[in-house]
């Protein structure tokens, strides 16, 4: 198998800490989330409003108090659907108390005091908003609020423990004066910001865990809120390309003679990831397109073959891998135990299919480069931008829009569609727009990874299991990008979270690794390395739990005896679902749990199949732990969207590749769940004073194999492989009834 580079454009990221290391090792680098340092300073927005003396209440980089009382958070992470747009203000206006009728939000400039708390870069991703910025918001907040009170205190010639506020008012106790926000915003932004700014109780809470309605369905809905897709500049362009249709592939030749016919189209040219066609228009563009004949050099990928894939991954994982986890003795529990189970799971490439496909106008000029995107990765997006235009990143303006969805496809470790765009913008000559279609989605690679599990456990004369060991193969995400430098040992640790770190008590336990080098290209997807060991080894658990005569419930609440909050998740769960009460005929019950992004999920599904292998979901029930709770509705719909996303690659999607091309095209063959074959879904959220965690992933790892645990339960058949096919379910014989 070959590899490709991924890129000669990448830039390196500033060297804090990887991906799921950064949250593992911040003790290490000063004992929490590293807020103190720049707390206080103002974000490029809010310093161009100080300087310009416009009378708005810029006390930090997060938020800016106008004279007609509105009240605007920056919010320095990207709106994908998840709801950050609420949460993030939920969180400084806890602190703040501003009226929340008065409340904007605005997505931040590219700036350092935007950076993750943790990452060191500005991005979202891996389900950390909340986490990370569940401290500085609310001091962000704080800050603003004193600064207001001290205002008024001045103002009125009393001490500032004589007042609090009330929505957007400051109130003198003892007097009953008031002074509004919006009147007190020039004189509190002569104050210097507190160094001392103590936050609430939680148990003083008022906003912070209460269902909100969300802020930005307004915009949403009238149509006025600002996707990438619907930016418009003066003298604007629209672009198409061309791409190999094998990953590394390069231009031959190009006859564009038809496609300079189509009207409209003002230019084809050759560009690094291949050829551009430069209209009025984007349909324009996009005949153009059709229209021209480029011969292609396939090159070293054009055989690439996921079926050859399959094979050999299979082998490759009967020989030892790099250790990830050793605990105990494996191979000699497993020597001496009483019976010993095999198994084989495999999943396919996933592409991320986000509701709005790829797009970025760029505005090119000699000295200085304008950006608009749905982007989740801002600092090395622009980085690499400045890179292709030739300018410093302070040249380039990004402006982030509103994402119509991302699930990490718009993190890309070499900024792909950015630089591609900027590489447009050279030729074109004028401010362009860069759109992706669906097909293109589909064909363009950075999929999640194709993953093989072999798995061999070991029981003991009462069923229990004494001896686990799991190799894992399947592509490595960060090899070949700036984040290489973490992985350690052989070990990329986003290829083995949700097995190494497995919370069943098993003594004997080994994970190892394989990471062939194959060219194509790949990177996170929703709930990353969590999407294939979620289903492999709770699959595999249901099949120790039935070898040893357990029932599957019951066997996990013993192996997570000293895992207080996932046990506390699993037994809600199979309260809330009814776990072993009778199920109408045919219908199978399954459960599962997952530890992923520090969150607890335990989920049980109710599943039934026809006689022709049609398999009906008719039930999921989901507990979550995610720490305190910001807003009961944003978990709930993050819950049941990552279910219907998780259902989905387990009922229906796959990449396949043949002679190194993508076999599929668009949502005819690569079929998203529809809103008749949704399921009933509850969510129950688990009290919890712990700090907030992550909820747009966790919910996407249990839901598959709950379903095919359910399905075993129904049919007696088990399935090892993903998405499920009829065929697995009437090859042997008539469903079981």
């Amino acid at each position: 198998m070959s590899s490709t580079p991924v890129s000669s454009t990448l830039v390196t990221p500033p060297k804090s800490l990887g991906r799921r290391e950064f949250l593992k090792t911040t003790a290490t680098i000063g004992g929490g989330l590293c807020i103190a340092a720049y707390v206080p300073e103002l974000g490029a927005g809010a310093r161009e409003l100080a300087a310009a003396g416009a009378g708005v209440f810029a006390p930090n980089a997060f938020v800016r108090i106008a004279p007609d009382e509105t009240v605007t958070v920056i919010a320095n992470h990207s709106e994908m659907g998840q709801g950050i747009y609420t949460s993030l203000p939920m969180l400084l206006n806890e602190e703040l108390e501003a009226d929340w009728s008065k409340i904007k939000v605005e997505a931040a400039p590219v700036d350092a005091a935007y950076n993750h708390t943790v990452f060191g870069v500005q991005m979202t991703g891996g389900s950390t908003t909340t986490p990370s910025e569940w401290e500085r918001f609310r001091k962000m907040g704080a800050m603003a609020r004193l600064m207001l009170i001290d205002a008024a205190a001045q103002k009125w010639n009393v001490p500032a423990a004589s007042c609090h506020v009330a929505k957007g008012v400051v109130i003198h106790t003892t007097s009953g004066r008031k002074a509004t926000y919006g009147s007190l915003a020039d004189a509190a932004s002569q104050l210097k910001p507190p160094q001392n700014i103590p936050l609430k109780d939680p148990k003083q809470f008022t906003l912070v865990g209460k269902p909100t309605r969300r802020l930005d369905t307004p915009s949403k809905t009238n149509g006025s809120a600002q996707f990438g897709l619907d930016v418009k500049v003066p003298g604007m362009l629209y672009a198409v390309v061309s791409r190999p249709p094998t990953f590394g592939g390069k231009v031959s030749s190009i006859d564009s003679a038809d496609a300079l016919k189509v009207p409209g189209v003002r230019a084809v040219e050759q560009i690094p990831s291949g050829v551009v066609v430069i209209a009025d228009r984007f349909w324009a563009a996009k005949l153009g397109r059709d229209k021209l004949k480029v011969r292609w050099n396939h090159g070293e990928n054009a055989t690439l073959s996921t079926a050859k894939m399959t094979e050999d991954f299979s082998k490759l994982s009967a020989t030892p891998g790099n250790i990830a986890k050793k605990v105990g003795d494996p191979a000699q529990a497993l020597a001496g135990a009483a019976k010993t189970i095999t198994a084989e799971y495999d999943v396919p490439y996933l592409a991320h299919a986000m509701m709005e496909p790829l797009n970025c106008v760029v505005d090119l000029r000699a000295d200085s480069c304008e950006l608009w995107t749905g982007t989740q990765f801002e600092t090395i997006d622009r980085a690499n931008a400045a890179k292709v235009a030739g300018l410093a990143p302070e040249k380039v303006k990004l402006n982030t829009t509103l994402l119509g969805g991302g699930f990490g496809r718009r993190a890309n470790p070499a900024s792909d569609f950015v630089v591609e765009a900027v590489h447009v913008a050279k030729v074109a000559k004028a401010a362009v727009k860069v759109v992706w279609t669906r097909e293109d989605d589909l064909g363009g690679g950075w999929y999640r990874p194709k993953w093989h599990d072999r798995f061999a456990a070991g029981l003991d004369a009462e069923g229990n299991p004494i001896a686990w060991t799991h190799t894992i193969v399947g592509q490595s995400i960060m090899a070949g990008t700036p984040f290489e430098m973490f992985i350690k040992n052989g070990i990329d640790g986003a290829s083995v979270e949700g097995a190494a770190d497995i919370l069943y008590g098993i003594p004997n336990l080994q994970v190892d690794l394989h990471s062939p080098k194959i060219g194509v290209p790949v990177q996170w997807w929703r709930s990353v390395g969590h999407s294939h060991t979620g289903f492999s080894t709770e699959g595999f658990l249901d099949e120790v739990a039935h070898a040893g005569k357990k029932d599957p419930y019951q066997l996990r609440r013993k192996l997570l005896a000293k895992e207080p909050r996932m046990l506390a998740t699993l037994n809600l769960v199979a309260e809330k679902a009814g776990w072993g009460k009778p199920l109408p005929k045919g219908v199978g019950r399954g459960i599962a749990t997952h530890f992923s992004f520090d969150s607890y999920v335990a989920q049980v599904v109710e599943a039934s199949v026809g006689k022709n292998g049609d398999v009906k979901v008719h039930r999921v029930v989901c507990a979550v732990d995610c720490g305190r709770t910001v807003n009961p509705d944003i978990i709930k719909a993050q819950m049941e969207g990552g279910i219907i996303f998780g259902l989905t690659a387990a009922l229906k999607t796959e990449i396949t590749l043949e002679n190194g091309r993508v076999q599929q095209t668009n949502f005819h063959d690569y079929q998203m769940l529809r809103m008749f074959e949704s399921p009933t879904i509850e969510i129950h959220i688990v009290p919890s004073e712990a700090n907030p965690t992550g909820v747009g992933e966790p919910s996407v790892p249990p839901v598959a194999p709950a379903l095919t645990n359910a399905i075993f339960a129904a049919t007696g058949k088990r399935l090892r492989r993903l998405p499920i096919r009829s065929a697995d379910l009437v090859a042997e014989g008539e469903v079981k009834a």
